[in-house]
C-alpha cells in the first residue's frame, strides 16, 4: 500500500508540476510579460508552497523548531543544488 501511495504521489507532483508551468506560461502570454519573470516569481513561489504549508502546520501543532529547520534546511538544499547543477552543466571560467 505504502508504494502505491508513493507512486500516486509521485504522478500527482509530475501532473501538477506540469500545470503549475502551463499556467504561468498562459498568465505570460495573455499579459503580454516576459515569460522569465514569471517563472521567477509565480513558478517559485508555487515551489515554495509545500515548505510554506510544513511551517504552519507545524508552528500551529506547536513546533516552531520544525518550521525554522523547514525554512532553513530548504533554503539551502535549493541553493546548493541549483548552483551545483549550473556550474555542472555551464562551468564558469575564472581568470586567474
Amino acid at each position: 500500500m505504502d508504494y502505491l501511495l508513493l507512486i500516486l504521489g509521485l504522478a500527482v507532483l509530475i501532473f501538477g508540476g506540469d500545470l503549475l508551468v502551463k499556467g504561468a506560461s498562459g498568465i505570460a502570454l495573455k499579459l503580454n510579460m516576459d515569460p522569465m519573470v514569471v517563472g521567477l516569481t509565480v513558478v517559485s513561489l508555487g515551489t515554495s508552497a509545500p515548505e510554506l504549508i510544513v511551517s504552519i502546520k507545524s508552528a500551529l501543532n506547536g513546533n516552531p523548531d520544525i518550521a525554522m529547520g523547514n525554512v532553513v534546511g530548504s533554503n539551502i538544499a535549493n541553493l546548493g543544488l541549483v548552483l551545483a547543477i549550473t556550474a555542472i552543466m555551464f562551468p564558469i571560467a575564472v581568470n586567474r
